[in-house]
């Protein structure tokens, strides 16, 4: 077990790390998916929607950076059990909402783990290993991060399809609320020392601090993750509304892109670290930018289910991206660098889904469209401008 620990990048710190994103994941995935469905039967028209799904990622990026500041400054245990008591706030507003708006309030709290959580997530792999073993510690935590997503949305869907919209979405967040009281007591076992400031350092002496392969890095995100943003709030309704595949049929289509994804990561950390990370992150990239394209064009569920196998590659390069990020920032300031990163990329990306909301109102297949050509923009940046040895 010493030896396969050391093989998965495991030690104290990241085994517990991983934990808690597989025990929430658990939780959130049963009904995150389902929140469109869910303020639907609330009562919100469809430019609201699309309206909390912007606001969702403004919430992504605004929180980044107190994220990273929270980590740096108090320790990477103590940022994440703020975050998950915050998260479970907004997991109790959402559990008794009796009308969509209250939802939006929710989203204040429920926005803490995936996005103020998240630099310190990275963070901890950055502290705990080495540079050459940073990639297969992202590897491991997304295929933890993916477990869930493979099995939770279908018992998610079941319970909807049992108890109805309200009742489904309900019982998974008394689920979440059990499960992240588990989680607090594993992100308890976190040691890690906090490396402190040789001098005061603002948000943009991080920015100053940022290399120009990460600028550029930043930048095709930006453009990835707009074309993601465009539609992704959107999908449930138009695999549901649009193809007609049931609310437990899209929660398997979930499952089937999670164990896509799954079964290409490990191999793809092995080979990014022989090869370097840029084709990885570049096949990343191609794979956001195709899956809007193949979703609209399927016209079955069995062409559905091939446009949710294009979507599980998305994550292919996701570790080595990650790996990239963590190693290129200055240790001191790696958890700000992170939060810093996230912050203007979701910032910049939270029109998306309000504007793909007003493009489905034109057409249901235009905000797709517009998504792909969009992620291919991205892609040809990346492609061009970050050299290969600097994503070694």
């Amino acid at each position: 077990m010493t030896r396969l620990r050391a093989t998965l990048g495991l030690d104290r710190n990241t085994g517990a790390v991983a934990a808690a994103m597989f025990l929430q994941g658990m939780g959130e995935q049963m009904w995150r998916r389902f929140i469109p469905k869910y303020l639907e039967s609330l009562g919100a028209p469809i430019t609201t929607i699309g309206l909390f799904g912007t606001a969702e990622d403004f919430l992504d990026g605004a929180y980044q950076y107190p994220g990273g500041w929270l980590a740096d400054r108090y320790g990477r245990r103590r940022a994440l059990e703020v975050v998950l008591v915050l998260a479970a706030a907004g997991y109790a507003i959402y559990l008794v909402a009796p009308r969509w708006p209250v939802l939006f309030a929710g989203l204040l709290f429920v926005s803490a783990w995936n996005s103020m959580g998240q630099p310190t997530l990275f963070a901890v792999v950055g502290d705990a290993l080495p540079p050459d073993r940073r990639t297969l510690g992202f590897t491991v935590q997304a295929v933890l991060r993916r477990v869930p997503i493979a099995l939770a949305p279908t018992i998610g869907g079941i319970a909807i399809a049992t108890l109805g919209v309200r009742g489904g979405m309900r019982a998974g967040l008394v689920a979440t609320l059990v499960v992240t009281v588990v989680t607090l007591t594993v992100v308890a076992r976190v040691r890690l020392p906090v490396l402190a400031d040789r001098e005061p350092t603002g948000i943009r002496d991080v920015w100053a601090a940022f290399p120009t392969p990460l600028r550029w890095l930043l930048t095709s995100d930006v453009l990835i993750r707009t074309c993601d943003g465009l539609v992704d709030i959107f999908l449930v309704l138009y695999a549901t509304e649009i193809i007609g595949v049931s609310a437990a049929r899209f929660g398997a289509l979930i499952g089937v892109q999670a164990v896509t994804s799954m079964l290409s990561y490990l191999p793809a950390a092995r080979l990014a670290n022989r090869t370097g990370r840029k084709p990885f992150v570049i096949a990343t990239f191609l794979a956001f930018s195709l899956f809007p394209i193949a979703v609209v064009s399927s016209h079955s569920a069995t062409a559905l289910t091939l446009a949710f196998v294009v979507g599980g590659l998305r994550e292919l390069g996701e570790p080595a991206r990650k790996a990239l990020i963590v190693s290129i920032v200055q240790p001191t300031l790696r958890a700000r660098s992170v939060g810093l990163y996230y912050l203007i990329r979701s910032v910049a990306i939270a029109p998306a889904a309000f504007v793909g909301g007003l493009l489905w109102r034109v057409r249901p297949s235009l905000p797709f469209l517009v998504a792909g050509a969009i992620g291919l923009a991205g892609t040809t940046v990346f492609t061009v401008t970050v050299r290969s040895h600097d994503a070694a």
